[in-house]
């Protein structure tokens, strides 16, 4: 239930702080004093877009708050506790809108994006617009609407968990494709025996691609090799090896001389043995190279058989053995698919057989519902001016050979306003003053149904009048039997049936125009029915005539 709504700087109001009781409560005032700024406010904490324009007039932003109690309201606890936003038994909706456009919101102190207020919002109220009742108009609402009257909502989940599963389970078969893969099989299977026989794992890559330098410079370090062979050890007078022999000796001959000579004779000696060592595996290596045409060739052919395979699978040379296990993964799937799909064939027709059997249970349902919901309507119709017409809910089957969410069938509000007429959709012929009718008596139909603790009603009883007036007051008091109705009207009748009364008040003086929202008890309430009656004169017999229209709602309660 709505508690308090607080606003400041709001379009025309400075500052409010309204409270709110259970039951029925009148919002009144003069045209075009603000009535419908409360519902604009409550529209705004409800997540509904805000631009600069509801921020007064030099002022830096506007703020809104509104606190709920969450007594009569176990959807939005759940909501707030699935969303960690609980905080007890209450729950704070606050916005901020700045004059640049953009604004803020939280719920319990904590920032919340405008999703989150408008799926909370929907589990706290309800507001019923001049304009909000063309939901009545859209198809999709309508099924809603007659679901919820039936208490459909436990076989509307069966069905369309059941549908969401034969989906997924139809675009699992779609994947593995057709029944005959035979193709693609013999296809991988040829490319992975191709790859299995030539791709090399980036090390084996490596040592191949060193062969291949080896044998295609073979000649040039044959000739090498043997050029420095003979710089260490050749015929040459100037052969390395024979140059530091005759050190040697010279050496070992001074040496006798001077016995600090010794230290260079020993690093010659140790250099002699390097150079002996270096001849020898020089000459080894020599020794060992071939000249081998063929090998070279073998080696040229399986590079290129490589790289034909690299532009064939378009991945790099080096990334081919990864290649060939992607392409092993892929066969390994196709073919356990025939067995897959015969599994999958299998759930599909057990998901197709439980949905038929559920949506076929919620239709025999819808049908019974539409029903009872058809002869509400019309008895409430009567009784709200609109004798002789008559409402009716046909169901109409859905031409997908899918199963759909939503059931087998969509409903139309069809409904015929004078006697005589044929029924026709209701987004036909419905006016203005019929749609705001129909939309109450749905409301009134539909009361058990709907776990929304508060609706508001903005001017719902525009376009009637008289007796008929009076009816709509009492089925808004009846509303506020078991919700809270929060509603701004302009009709006497319909304000003199409400539990509780706030009057708008405008005043302008030089400076500024201000709003203010007070609560009327006893004679202030007397006397604002009788303004409504009345018009600018107030005459005593106005009075009396407010005051007994007070006086038969409460000797009625």
């Amino acid at each position: 239930m709505l508690e308090t709504l607080t606003v400041k700087d709001f379009a025309i109001v400075g500052a409010a702080d309204i409270a709110f009781h259970p039951g029925m409560t009148a919002v009144t005032g003069e045209t075009g004093a603000g009535k419908s700024l409360l519902v604009d406010a409550l529209l705004l904490l409800s997540g509904q877009r805000a631009d600069a324009g509801v921020v007064r007039h030099g002022c830096e932003r506007a703020e809104l708050s509104a606190t709920f109690s969450l007594g009569d309201a176990p959807r939005a606890r759940a909501w707030l506790e699935a969303g960690d936003f609980d905080e007890g038994n209450s729950c704070q909706l606050r916005r901020v809108i700045r004059s640049e456009g953009n604004s803020r919101a939280w719920i319990n102190g904590r920032p919340a994006t405008l999703a989150q207020l408008q799926a909370l919002a929907q589990t706290l109220l309800e507001i019923h617009g001049q304009h909000e009742h063309q939901a009545l108009l859209e198809r999709s609402h309508q099924l809603d609407l007659l679901d919820a009257f039936g208490g459909h909502a436990g076989e509307r989940a069966r069905v369309a968990e059941l549908a969401t599963r034969w989906r997924n389970v139809d675009a699992h078969m779609r994947e593995l494709g057709g029944a005959d893969q035979s193709a693609r099989i013999a296809m991988l299977e040829h490319q992975l025996a191709e790859l299995d026989c030539h791709a090399l794992a980036p090390p084996d890559l490596d040592a191949l691609n060193e062969v291949h330098k080896r044998l295609a410079n073979a000649g040039q370090l044959l000739q090498g090799s043997s050029a420095v062979a003979d710089a260490l050890d050749g015929d040459g007078e100037f052969a390395a090896l024979r140059a530091v022999a005759r050190a040697r000796a010279e050496l070992n001959r001074l040496v006798q001389l001077d016995p600090a000579l010794d230290a260079a004779r020993e690093l010659l000696d140790a250099a002699a043995i390097q150079l002996g060592e270096a001849h020898s595996a020089i000459g080894r290596y020599r020794d060992a190279l071939e000249l081998d045409p063929d090998r070279f060739g073998e080696v040229e052919a399986q590079i290129a058989r490589l790289h034909e395979l690299s532009r064939k699978h378009r991945v790099p040379v080096a990334e081919l053995k990864a290649q060939a296990q992607t392409l092993r993964e892929e066969l390994e799937t196709l073919r356990g698919a025939g067995e897959r799909r015969d599994v999958l064939q299998r759930e599909r027709e057990f998901t197709r057989a439980a949905y038929d059997k559920a949506a076929a249970a919620l239709t025999k349902m819808r049908r019974k519902a539409a029903e009872r919901l058809g002869g509400d309507i019309t008895a409430l119709m009567a009784e709200l001016g609109m004798g002789g017409g008559r409402f009716e809910v046909e169901l109409q089957a859905t031409d997908t050979a899918e199963p759909d969410s939503q059931g087998n069938e969509r409903a139309e509000f069809m409904v015929s306003a004078n006697p005589g007429q044929p029924p026709r959709p209701l987004r036909k012929v419905a006016s203005g003053g019929e749609l705001s009718r129909i939309s109450l008596a749905i409301e009134v139909a539909a009361l058990d149904a709907d776990d929304v603790p508060t609706m508001v009603f903005d001017e719902v009883d525009s376009g009637i009048g008289g007796a008929v007036a009076e009816v709509v007051g009492r089925k808004l008091r009846r509303l506020g039997g078991k919700r809270q109705v929060l509603c701004v009207t302009h009709l006497p009748q319909v304000a003199a049936q409400a539990h509780a009364h706030l009057r708008v008040i405008k005043s302008t003086d030089a400076r500024a125009t201000q709003v203010g929202i007070e609560a009327l008890q006893a004679s202030a309430r007397r006397d604002e029915i009788a303004r409504m009656l009345g018009g600018v004169t107030i005459t005593p017999q106005t009075l009396a005539h407010a005051g007994q229209m007070l006086e038969a709602v409460t000797q009625d309660s």
